[in-house]
């Protein structure tokens, strides 16, 4: 790979949304923009079962990664970092999409697609949400079970909300679904839409952020969630227990909601002044990971953070791991926390 893709930071987007609810038609109109823009797109597409039928969607011109047998949040979890690593190096896209099953928890993919930052240059674009409206008003009225939960946890996850399938939807509905929408997630973006028909300009730059694509650093703005919830994957009797709703968050026009900061640092910095740094970080930072090189000492260390308690463990990583901390937290200011970060990199003692 040349120095020029090594240094590069590449945009991922993740599509959310329940089952049916129109995803695959959104992720055909999106490559269709981006590859009429001269942009080279890649795909990263999750299903429960052993068969990728929504693939079959994709044109063959799209580089593609299939993750069968599982959702992203569960059996092969560990299998992304890899998929999306093989991506970056191999096809050097400009911008990757991740189709998740419409069964998975968005915390999770969230979560799992931070761990990437530890390996690859990536900017995690806020979760965009299909919503189907028409099963959405359905299942509302009757509040109760795994779809209905699975289903609101991931309209609070979204930072864009695709409101799908308005053209089905009589006389008062869509004020109906508008108004729980913003109930149940009051940051997003609505998009009304028909088979995901939306301004995929508006849509792919709504939460950009002028940032410098250096070697240390990228600016991602993420969402997040608020509440747990099970994952309500078919064939996997299980759930999973977040204490803080771990996640990434979106900006918003006057403030920021829940954000996934991404620093990548240029050298080695002072492990005493790191540690002083985490020590004082606000509440709002839920979770903190990382790959990180010292001054004071010649080993790397993985770091992590959760539940306010830091954890370093040495390692020798293999292959090219740029040192990183990656933080996920809701309303936590990210220009203060770059600030303080920049002044460990210039003062490494």
């Amino acid at each position: 790979m040349s120095e020029e893709h090594l240094n590069q930071v590449t945009p991922v987007y993740i599509l959310s949304g329940f089952l049916g609810s129109g995803k695959t038609t959104l992720l055909q109109r999106m490559l269709s923009y981006w590859k009429d823009q001269g942009l080279k797109p890649a795909v990263i597409m999750n299903e429960i079962g052993d068969i990728n039928l929504d693939g079959l969607l994709v044109g063959n011109e799209v580089p593609m990664a299939e993750m069968l047998g599982g959702c992203i949040c569960c059996t092969v979890r560990g299998d992304l970092s890899m998929q999306m690593l093989e991506l970056i190096h191999t096809e050097q896209p400009d911008v990757i999409v991740i189709e998740a099953t419409g069964a998975a928890n968005p915390l999770e993919i969230l979560d799992a697609v931070t761990e990437v930052s530890l390996t690859a240059k990536i900017d995690i674009k806020p979760m965009i949400t299909v919503v189907d409206s028409v099963h959405l008003l359905e299942l509302h009225e009757a509040q109760k079970g795994k779809t209905y939960r699975l289903m609101m946890e991931q309209i609070r996850c979204g930072s864009v909300l695709i409101v799908n399938k308005t053209d089905r939807l009589q006389g008062e509905e869509q004020h109906q679904v508008e108004t729980l929408l913003r109930r149940l997630n009051p940051y997003a973006d609505l998009l009304p839409a028909v088979k995901c028909e939306v301004d995929l300009e508006r849509l792919t730059t709504l939460y950009e952020r002028p940032q410098q694509v250096h070697e240390r650093d990228s600016d991602s703005p993420g969402q997040s969630c608020s509440n747990d919830e099970a994952c309500d994957c078919q064939e996997h009797d299980h759930e999973h227990h977040h204490g803080h709703g771990e996640g990434q968050g979106q900006m918003h026009h006057s403030h920021e909601h829940v954000t996934v900061y991404s620093h990548y640092f240029q050298g080695p910095i002072n492990s005493e002044q790191f540690e002083e740094f985490i020590a004082e970080l606000p509440r709002e930072v839920y979770r903190a990971k990382g790959v990180l090189s010292f001054s004071d000492t010649s080993s790397r260390f993985l770091f992590q953070y959760a539940y306010r308690e830091p954890d370093y463990l040495k390692i020798t990583p293999q292959g090219n791991v740029p040192d990183v901390v990656v933080f996920i937290g809701e309303h936590f200011d990210r220009n203060t926390l770059e600030s303080r970060l920049r002044q460990l990199e210039a003062d490494p003692r």
